[in-house]
C-alpha cells in the first residue's frame, strides 16, 4: 500500500504544468439571447476546429504557483464566425502563456447563427464580455489581479477581441453588479477589424447577415469605435495576407495612434493567415514580442 501510494505521488508530481482544466460553463443559469436548441444543431469537434457552438465555455490553463504573476488573459480562437481553431489559436497559446507565468482561459464562444439565437449579431460579444465578468467575479479564487485581465484573438476571433475592447461601456450581459467589461489590454494577431471595403466579408456575413443594415455595418467596423478609453493592444499580421488584408491593422493602428492608445505592431512581410504562433517564414517569434511588450507594460510583474 505504501508503495503504491508513493507511485501515485511521484506521478501527481510529473504532471506538467499548463494542463487544461475542466471547462467552465458561461452561464450556468442559462444562456442568454437564446432560442431551443433544433436537434439537428450538435457541436461537432474535426480535427480541432470546433462548429455549432451553442453552449459556450471557458476552459482555463493555469500556470505553476511559483510562476503565476496575477495576470490573465482571455483567448478567442479565430474561424470566420463559422468555427472555432481551438488547437493553435487556443490550447498552444495558453500553454505558452502559463510558461510566462500567465492564466490563460481559451472562449469557446458561441458562433452566430438565427438557428439558436434571438440576435446573433450580439452573441459572441455576450461570451467574451461575459468571460471578462465572470474572471473578474472568481479572481481572488483563481489568484489573478482583476487589474491584469487581458484578452487575444485570432482572426475573427480578433474581431470578437477588439469589440470587446472598444464597446465594453455598451453591456450586451447582464451586469448587477457593475463589473468592468473593459479589457486591460489587448493582442490582436491577424485580425479581422472592420467590416468595410477591407474587411472579411465571409465574417461580416456570418455575424451581420448578408445585408445588414450600413449602421450596424459601422458598429462592427471597429477601427470606427477606437477612443482614448480602448485599451493598449498589440497588433500582429503579415503583409501577404490573403485571408485578411494587413489593412484592418494599419487602421486599427491609426486609429489608436489618433486616439493616444498605446500601440506596438509586428508587421512581417510574409507568412500569410493563420499562422498561429509560428510564422514559418522567418526565424522570428512574434510571441518573444509580446513577452517583452508585457514585462515593459507591467503585466509580468507579481502583485
Amino acid at each position: 500500500m505504501k508503495i503504491c501510494r508513493l507511485t501515485i505521488l511521484l506521478f501527481i508530481a510529473c504532471i506538467p504544468c499548463g494542463l487544461a482544466q475542466q471547462p467552465i460553463l458561461l452561464y450556468p443559469d442559462g444562456v442568454p439571447n437564446s432560442k431551443k436548441t433544433p436537434v439537428s444543431y450538435v457541436e461537432v469537434n474535426e480535427n480541432n476546429k470546433v462548429g455549432f457552438v451553442s453552449i459556450p465555455t471557458l476552459t482555463p490553463f493555469f500556470p505553476e504557483k511559483t510562476k503565476a504573476n496575477g495576470t490573465a488573459v482571455i483567448i478567442c480562437p479565430g474561424g470566420g464566425y463559422a468555427r472555432l481553431m481551438v488547437e493553435n489559436e487556443g490550447y498552444e497559446i495558453a500553454r505558452r502563456f502559463n510558461e510566462m507565468g500567465i492564466a490563460a482561459f481559451v472562449l469557446k464562444y458561441r458562433l452566430p447563427s438565427d438557428e439558436v439565437m434571438v440576435d446573433k449579431t450580439i452573441g459572441p460579444l455576450q461570451d467574451a464580455q461575459r468571460a471578462i465578468q465572470l474572471i473578474r467575479l472568481r479572481a481572488s479564487e483563481w489568484g489573478i489581479n482583476p487589474a491584469k485581465v487581458g484578452i487575444i484573438g485570432f482572426s475573427a476571433g480578433g474581431h470578437l477581441a477588439s469589440t470587446a475592447g472598444t464597446h465594453f461601456g455598451h453591456p450586451v450581459i447582464e451586469n448587477k453588479l457593475n463589473v468592468s467589461l473593459r479589457p486591460d489590454f489587448m493582442m490582436l494577431i491577424y485580425p479581422v477589424v472592420s467590416f468595410g471595403e477591407v474587411g472579411h466579408q465571409g465574417s461580416k456575413h456570418n455575424l451581420l447577415g448578408l445585408s445588414p443594415d450600413q449602421k450596424l455595418v459601422d458598429w462592427y467596423s471597429n477601427e470606427k469605435q477606437v477612443d482614448s478609453n480602448t485599451p493598449m493592444t498589440f497588433i500582429v499580421q503579415a503583409q501577404d495576407d490573403k485571408t485578411v488584408a494587413v489593412q484592418n491593422s494599419l487602421l486599427f493602428y491609426s486609429a489608436l495612434t489618433a486616439a493616444k492608445v498605446k500601440a506596438d505592431m509586428v508587421l512581417y512581410g510574409t507568412g500569410g493567415h493563420g499562422f498561429g504562433l509560428y510564422n514559418k517564414t522567418t526565424k522570428d517569434q512574434w510571441f518573444d514580442h509580446v513577452i517583452h511588450w508585457l514585462d515593459d507594460n507591467g503585466f509580468l510583474q507579481s502583485f
